[in-house]
Parts: structure tokens; sequence; C-alpha cells
């Protein structure tokens, strides 16, 4: 009888992917948490500490589509361990710029934007893991394991950061964030592979498995990829885009502004601030894991268009109903409860958006999810910007009532995606349709 480890060695890979999943979202929150000495010894306003938030978004936004075709080529395995190594050491080099130089802003501008080019890689590559490693009938909880390490990274760091930050200063943090990056790396490094059959820890009953949950719509070789335009005219790319706009949009208002909400607009104070901001993220974490459950279990029942499209309306419309709650209440202490449960609601739908790229995709599913995302990460550096200063010029609650409404927009949007029916759809243009194989 093979050994549990090789029958069940893609959920290792998932496992692994959700830790390095966490360490890209401590290195991508810990500016937030350090904002306040940051700004302070760089003499920064909230407004350009913004500027420096949404330089990281853009970089992020702008590189999903190259990272997505680089991992369909070369594949997930040197893709993620070159940009986790990447990730390092743009999160190390903030801690070297000399506090009077004379262009600060601009320079740490430039490095966040280059931490936000390495992190591009992330997600897109996973979504070649699942592609590649996980049966269509599992993508849902595999999605949701992967996210849930965004919960889960982004929850621990307030507590963290703020930790090494009162005891060490704020540039011990980063190289600590760093470090456990470049661990983080070298495991994946060691224990991955592009495909099953590549994997020597694989048997061959967990190989035949998976080979047949897959996909069969495609041949299966390297050459099989999709052109841009039969991406981006597909049917379903617009609304899933925009939604992920929307989902991305009010995302990160958590990620970049909800520590200093709390901190700056609530009156907490830094320790109550930091383990209050934390609840958002592991909302997250939980949503994201059930969200992948119950996807899985009424996209088998009912299909994808249930399972898939029905639970991102729902994720997506509770978010925005929470969200605008959170703004009427007067305790900042229940607020964040209740905009915390906004966030958990978000990421129900999580998985549905990657689960139905990968089905989009198929050997493309890095570039159609790197779409997908750099979608999501303009509506991402749009709050990191807009969000400051429509605090400052209208007010807070308004800054979280737009989210709302944007998530609501989101939940429409997945009304007109039909995920079901794709047997002949988005071909490589070189081989023939299977219907034409049938004749």
């Amino acid at each position: 009888m093979p050994n549990i480890l090789q029958t069940r060695f893609r959920w290792i890979l998932i496992a692994w992917i959700f830790l390095i999943s966490a360490v890209a979202y401590l290195d991508r929150v810990n500016i937030s948490i350090a904002a306040k000495s940051i700004t302070t010894e760089f003499h920064l306003t909230n407004t350009q500490l913004g500027y420096i938030q949404s330089a990281f978004v853009l970089g992020y936004a702008f590189f999903q589509a190259p990272a997505g075709r680089l991992a369909d080529r070369l594949g997930p395995r040197i893709v993620i361990t070159g940009a986790v190594i990447w990730w390092a050491v743009f999160t190390a080099l903030i801690t070297v710029v000399p506090v009077g130089i004379t262009a600060a802003l601009a320079v740490l501008i430039a490095i966040r934007f280059g931490l936000g080019v390495g992190e591009a890689v992330v997600y897109p590559a996973s979504n070649c893991v699942v592609a590649n490693w996980i049966p269509s009938n599992e993508r849902g909880i595999a999605n949701g394991l992967i996210f849930a390490g965004v919960g889960f990274g982004a929850g621990v760091t307030p507590p963290l950061i703020t930790y090494l930050l009162i005891h060490h200063g704020w540039r011990a943090s980063f190289w600590c964030s760093a470090i456990i990056g470049l661990v983080a790396g070298a495991v994946w490094y060691l224990i991955a592979r592009d495909s099953p059959a590549l994997h020597p820890r694989v048997s061959r009953e967990e190989a035949q498995f998976i080979e047949a949950g897959l996909p069969q719509t495609v041949e299966k070789s390297s050459a099989a990829q999709l052109g841009w335009m039969q991406i981006i005219t597909d049917r379903d790319m617009l609304p899933v885009t925009f939604s992920y706009f929307a989902y991305g949009y009010a995302a990160y208002i958590f990620f970049s502004w909800f520590f200093v909400y709390l901190n700056q607009v609530r009156g907490l104070n830094l320790r109550e601030s930091a383990w209050y901001s934390m609840l958002p993220f592991m909302a997250m974490a939980v949503g994201s894991l059930l969200g992948g459950w119950w996807s899985d279990l009424l996209t088998k029942a009912r299909g994808k268009r249930v399972g898939r499209c029905g639970m991102a309306v729902i994720g997506m419309g509770l978010a925005a109903v929470f969200i605008a709650a959170g703004t009427e209440v007067a305790s900042a202490k229940v607020a964040s409860v209740v905009l915390a449960a906004g966030a958990g609601a978000l990421y129900l739908s999580q998985s549905s958006f990657w689960s139905v790229s990968a089905d989009i995709g198929k050997r493309s599913a890095g570039s159609v999810s790197g779409i997908m995302n750099m979608g999501g990460q303009f509506g991402g550096a749009l709050t990191a910007s807009l969000t400051p200063y429509i605090g400052s010029h209208i007010g807070w609650n308004p800054s979280f009532l737009v989210a709302a409404a944007l998530c609501g927009c989101g939940a429409v949007a997945w009304l007109v995606v039909h995920p079901e029916g794709r047997r002949s759809e988005l071909q490589p243009a070189h081989l023939p349709s299977t219907e034409s194989l049938s004749r």
C-alpha cells in the first residue's frame, strides 16, 4: 500500500503555498503597522504614505499578466522560488534608506513598487499549481486554503510587527519578514515540482486520480497555451475581472488602512489597534476556507453556475451589507467586529474567482488569472490612495461606503458569468476543436 504522503502529496504543496501566501501578506502589510514610525522618521503625511502603498499595488498590478505567462512557460516551482528571493531583497531594502535623504519619498515609492513586481508572481503561479495538480471538483477548497494564507499572514502581522517594533524597532520587523520568506522559498524549491508526473513522491494512484479529474478539453502539453486576445475576448473575463476590481478595492481598505483607521480615527491605542486589526484577517482566513468548501459541495450537487457563481454573489453581497453597517456603529470595538464580518464575507467569494479562472485558462491558468488579478490590484491601488483622500476631505465613513457599493456591483457582475458548457471554447488556435475531432 502506498505511503499516505504519496497518495495526498498534492495537499502538501497546497499547504505550503498557504504559508507562502501568508509570507507575501506579511511583507505587504508590515508597512501599514509600522506606518507611524516610518512617517515620523521620514517626515511623511498619510497622503504620501498612500502614494507608497499605491506604488506597491501598481507594481503588483502591472506585472500580473507577464508573471502569469512566465509561470505558464517556466513552471511554478522555479518562478515562485525566484519571486520569494526577490521579496526578501526588497523587504529588507527599505531598512537601509538613509533618514536624511532628499528624495526619501521617491526612493520609498520605488522600493515598494519593486516589491509589488516580485509579489505579482505568487497567485498566478499558484493557479498553475492548482491547474496542474488539483482535480476540478477539489479546486474550491484548494483555493480556499491558499487564500486562507492571506488572512492568516495579514492577521498575525499586526501583533508580530508591533512586538518587534516596540522592542527592536521597525527595521528589525522588516528583516524578520525577509528571513521568514527566504526559508519558505527554500523549502518550496525542495518539495515542489511543476506536475505530478515529475514528482518522485507522487504515487501512480494519485497521479491517475489527478489526471482523471483535470479538464479534458485541451491537449495536455506545454504548447497548448492561449493567445492574449483569446483570453481577453472570452465572454466571462470582463465580468469576472470587474468583480475582482471591486473585490480588490474592498480588500485593500483592510490591508492598507484598517490599522490606521482604528488607531487614528477610532482612537484605539497601539496595542488595541494591533489586536482588533487582526479580526478582519482572521475572518478572511475562515471565510476563504468555508467559501472554498461550500463552493465545492454546491458545485458537485448543482454545478458550477450555482457552486462558483452563486457563492461569489452571496459572499460579495454580504460584504456590501456588513461593510456599510460597520460605518454606522458608534463603538470602535463593535465596529471592528462588524467590519471584520464584512471582510470574512468578502473572502467567501475568493475561491470562486480563482477556480473559474483556472477553468477558463486550463494550461494558461497563470495568464488568465494574471489578467483577472490585475483588475483586482488596480482596485487595490485606487483604494490605497483614494481612501485617505476621501477620509480627509469628506470623512472615513464615506470611504467604507464606496467599498460597500463596489462590492454590491461586483456581486451583480457574477450573475452574467456562465462557467458551465466550456467544452470547445478557448482552445489554442493551432489545435482542432473537440467537435471537429469527433467527426
